[in-house]
C-alpha cells in the first residue's frame, strides 16, 4: 500500500523538478502560463469597456459639435502627438525584442531592451507633460478660468475635457506600465527568468502594446479632426 501511494504521488509530478517560479495550484509551468495569460486577456478586455465609455462620449459630441470638435483639434499640437506616436511605436518593438530575448534566456539583452522602453515610456509622460503646461499657460483647463475665443468656445471646453480625460487615463497606463516595467527589469537583472519561464516579461509585453493601441487610436481621434479639410498643421 505505501508502495501504491508513493506511486500515485509519483504519477502527479512529485518525482519531477519542481520550478521555484510554480505555483503550487498548477500541474505544470505550461498550465500556469495558459491561465495567467488568459487573465490577462481579461484584464485587457475590462480595460477596452473601461476606455470605451469616454470613446463613446467623444464620438456623440463630435456628431453634434463637429464645428467645435475641428476648432477645438487645430488647438492641440500635432508635431508633438505625432512625436509621441512614433516614441510609442518604437517602444513596442523595444518591448517585442525584451520579450524574445527572455524566452531565449538572453539575459543581458533583456535587461537592455527593457530599458529602452522604460525610457521611451518617460519621453512619451515628459512630453504629454509638456502638452499640459502649454494648455495651462492659455488658460485651456476645462473649468471656471477657461478661456477660448469663438463661437464654439463651449463645446470646445467640452473637447478638451475629453481630450484631458483620455489622455489624463491613458497617461496614468503609461504611468502603470514603466513601474511593472521597472520591477521586471529588476527581476531579468537578478536572472529570475529563463526559456523555461518568462511569464512576466510576456504579460508586462501585452499590456505594454494594449497602451500603446490606445494611443494609436487617440491620436488620430484627438489630433487630427478635419486637419485636410480645414489646412491646419
Amino acid at each position: 500500500m505505501p508502495n501504491g501511494v508513493g506511486a500515485h504521488a509519483d504519477a502527479h509530478g512529485h518525482g519531477h523538478a519542481h520550478h521555484p517560479a510554480l505555483q503550487h495550484h498548477f500541474e505544470t509551468l505550461e498550465q500556469q502560463h495558459e491561465a495567467s495569460t488568459l487573465g490577462m486577456w481579461v484584464f485587457l478586455v475590462t480595460e477596452v469597456m473601461f476606455f470605451g465609455g469616454l470613446l463613446m462620449a467623444y464620438l456623440l459630441y463630435r456628431v453634434w459639435y463637429p464645428e467645435a470638435w475641428s476648432e477645438g483639434s487645430l488647438e492641440l499640437d500635432i508635431l508633438l502627438g505625432g512625436f509621441n506616436t512614433v516614441v510609442l511605436i518604437g517602444s513596442s518593438l523595444t518591448m517585442a525584442l525584451a520579450v524574445r530575448s527572455a524566452q531565449t534566456g538572453m539575459h543581458k539583452a533583456t535587461v537592455r531592451w527593457l530599458i529602452l522602453t522604460i525610457i521611451l515610456g518617460l519621453t512619451f509622460l515628459v512630453v504629454k507633460a509638456f502638452e499640459y503646461e502649454h494648455k495651462w499657460a492659455l488658460n485651456h483647463i476645462p473649468g471656471p478660468n477657461f478661456q477660448f475665443e469663438g463661437p464654439h468656445a463651449r463645446q470646445v471646453e467640452i473637447f478638451l475635457s475629453l481630450y484631458f480625460g483620455l489622455t489624463g487615463l491613458h497617461a496614468l497606463h503609461m504611468v502603470v506600465g514603466v513601474s511593472i516595467l521597472g520591477v521586471i527589469t529588476w527581476m531579468a537583472h537578478k536572472k529570475r527568468f529563463s526559456p523555461e519561464w518568462s511569464t512576466p516579461v510576456e504579460l508586462s509585453g501585452l499590456y505594454w502594446h494594449f497602451v500603446d493601441i490606445v494611443w494609436i487610436f487617440l491620436f488620430p481621434l484627438l489630433y487630427l479632426v478635419d486637419r485636410a479639410g480645414q489646412g491646419g498643421g
